[in-house]
């Protein structure tokens, strides 16, 4: 065994790339560990917990590059230390073009393009707060997709964002569409009147996309971050992008989506939709709806909320939605159930479509757990521990410290999968697939191996298991909609129209029997 630890001054990546580069190395045969990442003060203690660390690594600042690997020899580690810069040099061979420009700060930038007027900013959440007054300061909107910024940052800055006119999306802020440009997880949509304001980034994904699908399109898809409906930020953003919205000559019909607000701040949304001249389809998922309202159309799911946009956005009446039929396909796989296989196993990456999930499943089944759950009795008692109906969002920090976002990196789910499959109490294994920009260029690419050797452990066992996935996506999206499902159907997966239809597809497999 042999260790390689080097420190190469002021050589800034992204984090995103760094840790897929990571995954990469880590795949090498021979190789026991690789870390390519910034010298920030949580990577230099992940190095240190897996002693990979001396005083070199120790000694080195935010903007060094440490590489440490562990591997079978000396020349394995040289070999992978190679690969670091073959790896990197390509990555920024096919991100660059001839006319891009790097500058070194925000005030730079803009000084030399006057025009610019957004700044996405992805930095360690310790220096996200400061990157994002520095935008303000220049006039130019935020879209913070760096996590680990406090409260009261937050707050600071949307009131600052708010004093000058300008949007602050974020902290923690996934997704966004503006004037027909998808920024950081965004789906490729068709454009249209109907303007959205998210606390939820995948669940902004999600209704943008079954818009798409209905034949309605978006005109703006404005993401907040998940805290500002909290009552330390008061909904701040939101009410900013119902302003915005309200005022937006290309926007007919206006969705508000997140999980429930807190009292006082949910009242103060309501308030201001009753002020609108437009029609306002609101989504709390998980929250009552029916309230009187003037203008408000109370949605019960992402779904319902996407299909009564589109119906207001053509003139259409509104519809109650159809009752759920469980698919012949699924009614005939349920039978090769055995009776002690009777639990759903939700392992998400998009952390809106497993609450969605959660809200969907404790409605007909107890008990249920979760890592995103907010009742005390449906907290998960340890992560790595599934029992009785469990719904994971694998995104959630705890899984992405020092890794990437399993929506950049789905394999990270792999072994939980091939795990709860191999449980003979799981009844389904419920999977999410995220398309679009941003997103790994084939999710269920990386999935397929794990599923195939799931269903082959379990025959050679006596029993089966059921897969049940949703594919969150447009056709227009760059990893392919129709190849991706071919794909996850031939590896005998279920494949739902919907996240909601997946959940009761599940539901319908666990209590239809």
């Amino acid at each position: 065994m042999a260790d390689l630890i080097c420190v190469r001054q002021n050589a800034y990546y992204d984090s995103v790339t760094l840790m897929t580069l990571s995954n990469k190395l880590k795949k090498m045969e021979g190789v026991q560990d690789a870390v390519v990442s910034m010298a920030t003060e949580m990577n230099k203690e992940l190095l240190a917990g897996i002693d990979l660390s001396n005083s070199e690594v120790e000694a080195a600042g935010a903007n060094d590059l440490l590489i440490a690997v562990r591997a079978d020899s000396e020349e394995l580690c040289r070999q992978v230390s190679e690969q670091v810069d073959v790896l990197l040099a390509a990555n920024g061979k096919g991100g660059k073009k001839k006319t891009e420009q790097t500058f070194r700060t925000i005030a730079q930038a803009k000084a030399a393009e006057p025009e610019l007027n957004l700044a996405v900013i992805s930095v360690a959440g310790k220096y996200a707060a400061r990157e994002a007054r520095q935008a303000l300061k220049n006039d130019m909107h935020v879209m913070l997709f760096s996590d680990n910024v406090t409260v009261e940052q937050e707050k600071e800055l949307k009131e600052m964002a708010h004093e000058k006119g300008l949007l602050v999306m974020g902290p923690d802020c996934g997704t966004a569409i503006l004037n027909g440009v998808g920024l950081c997880f965004a789906n490729q949509v068709r454009r249209g009147d109907i303007g959205m304001v998210g606390a939820s980034g995948t669940g902004l994904q999600e209704v943008t996309v079954l818009v798409d699908r209905l034949g309605g399109g978006v005109s703006q898809a404005i993401g907040t971050g998940g805290r500002d409906l909290s009552a330390d930020i008061g909904g701040r953003m939101m009410l900013d992008g119902i302003d915005l919205l309200d005022a937006d000559e290309a926007t007919r019909v206006i969705v508000l989506i997140s999980k429930p607000p807190v009292k006082e701040v949910a009242e103060k949304v309501l308030a201001r939709v009753a002020r609108c001249k437009k029609p306002v389809v609101v989504c709390f998922i998980g929250a009552a709806g029916g309230e009187d309202v003037p203008g408000a159309v109370f949605a019960k799911s992402l779904d319902d909320a996407a299909r009564k946009a589109v119906a207001l956005s053509k003139g259409q009446p509104l519809e109650e939605e159809a009752p759920f039929e469980a698919p012949a396909a699924l009614l005939e796989s349920v039978k090769a159930l055995q009776p002690g296989q009777k639990y759903i196993r939700g392992l998400y990456c998009g952390g809106t479509l497993a609450s969605e999930a959660l809200y969907e499943i404790a409605k007909e089944c107890s008990p249920v757990y979760s890592n995103v759950a907010k009742k005390p009795e449906q907290k998960m008692k340890d992560l790595a521990v599934s029992e009785a109906h469990t719904i994971i969002d694998l995104g959630d920090d705890a899984f992405t410290v020092g890794r990437p976002h399993p929506m950049i990196e789905p394999e990270l789910r792999n072994d939980r999968l091939l795990a709860e499959a191999l449980d003979p109490e799981t009844a389904v294994v419920l999977l999410d697939f995220e398309l679009g920009y941003g997103s790994h260029e084939d999710p269920a690419g990386v999935a397929l191996e794990a599923i195939r050797a799931a269903r082959e452990k379990n025959r050679a066992a006596g029993r089966e298991v059921l897969f049940v996935g949703y594919i969150l996506g447009t056709d227009s999206d760059f990893q392919n909609y129709a190849a991706q499902r071919a794909a996850l159907e031939e590896a005998g997966v279920l494949v739902a129209a919907s996240n909601l239809d997946a959940v009761r597809m599940a539901l319908a497999a666990v209590n239809g029997r």
